[in-house]
């Protein structure tokens, strides 16, 4: 990676990818099988040097993905919110995709190593390691009281976003829709801010991205730390109910936070698509848009990487190279395209967290 741009992300889901084909987990993550976004050696090849690794519990419908998708081919569209999941059978997934986590950085041989520190990250790029951070998409794993939370804390879990795209007992995510806005229903439960509390105090990094607009104005209230979305977009430019408004953009800079670029089609074409035929202009409006909004200090990347279906420019991992160049062909110089891809990340982790 020596002569690449070092990029960390702030959302990826290959740990979905290993859930979904246990029994293939060598080849997805050592070996690569020809498939999906991520794997060890793309990685390696395309500058991947730290990111989040998401633990996502899916819903029983997500067997329908084909259809869900095929809607997201001719917007307009809104799907409604999958049910909240159990807590145990939740809780079981989670424990197992932190199992699988922790696997990967056996399996690896020392190329890649969990962080739970900002400065165990700069030590991994240091020595050329890629750093991985354990994040929950989506709080079904925590219970009320939010016991499970501090023993996923000392598993390693140092970033959760209280919902996904449907309801947890924390508070409500905003639905997959086009166009749509993000004030899609109430606030925050009295779990919801109990939960903001103790990630307060854990110094767990709360994600904002899919939580509805009136729980991301109740998390900017009650948290006293940087407000962050791992992987969301400018809704001024592309309508969508994930994608954040001006004034959460402005709220974000005000709080000292950061916004990390979605690379999925349908939160950065326009129109809306999932379509992944097309260039290189909507991507660069989304970042003119961020960077006018919250400052060149406070946006990054947040891929959505084996979540979603990204353009086919970047195409996987291996495609961040060419991201890199086609902000310096746009006029970013290389002092911003450092913060974009690795130092806006890395402060708002340290101010979050710690050293």
């Amino acid at each position: 990676m020596a002569d690449l741009i070092p990029v960390f992300d702030g959302h990826n889901d290959i740990l979905y990818r290993i859930l979904m084909q246990p029994e293939a987990r060598e080849a997805i993550w050592l070996t690569g099988e020809g498939r999906g976004h991520l794997d060890l050696p793309r990685m390696q090849a395309g500058g991947f040097a730290g990111g989040m690794f998401a633990i996502y519990i899916p819903s029983p419908s997500d067997d329908e993905d084909a259809s869900v998708e095929a809607l997201m081919d001719q917007p307009p569209y809104e799907l409604d919110l999958p049910a909240p999941l159990p807590l145990r059978d939740s809780q079981a997934v989670a424990l197992d995709l932190v199992a699988q986590l922790m696997w990967m950085e056996r399996a690896s041989g020392g190329a890649f190593r969990l962080c739970r520190t900002a400065g165990e990250i700069e030590a991994a790029r240091a020595a050329g390691v890629i750093a991985g951070v354990m994040h929950m998409e989506g709080a079904e794993a925590i219970d009320a009281g939010c016991d499970a939370l501090h023993a996923f804390h000392a598993m390693g879990l140092r970033s959760l976003g209280p919902v996904w795209s449907r309801p947890t007992i924390f508070g409500h995510g905003v639905p997959f829709a086009f166009p749509s806005g993000p004030d899609t229903g109430p606030g925050l439960t009295e779990a919801g801010r109990r939960l903001v509390r103790d990630c307060n105090a854990l110094r767990i990094l709360i994600d904002l991205s899919h939580l509805n607009e009136k729980g991301f104005d109740e998390v900017a209230r009650l948290s006293d730390a940087p407000l962050v979305a791992t992987h969301s977009n400018a809704h001024a430019v592309t309508p969508s109910s994930r994608n954040l408004t001006d004034r959460q953009l402005d709220m974000i800079r005000a709080s000292g936070g950061i916004v990390g670029l979605n690379f999925a089609t349908v939160f950065l074409r326009p129109d809306g698509r999932r379509d992944p035929a097309m260039g290189w202009e909507p991507v660069l409006r989304h970042l003119d848009h961020l960077i006018d909004r919250l400052g060149e200090d406070h946006v990054g990347f947040g891929s959505d990487f084996d979540g979603a279906t990204v353009p086919e420019g970047i195409t996987d991992v291996t495609g961040l190279p060419r991201l890199i160049a086609a902000l310096r062909a746009h006029g970013y110089g290389e002092a911003l395209i450092g913060k974009l891809a690795w130092g806006n990340w890395l402060s708002v982790l340290r101010r979050t967290w710690g050293e």
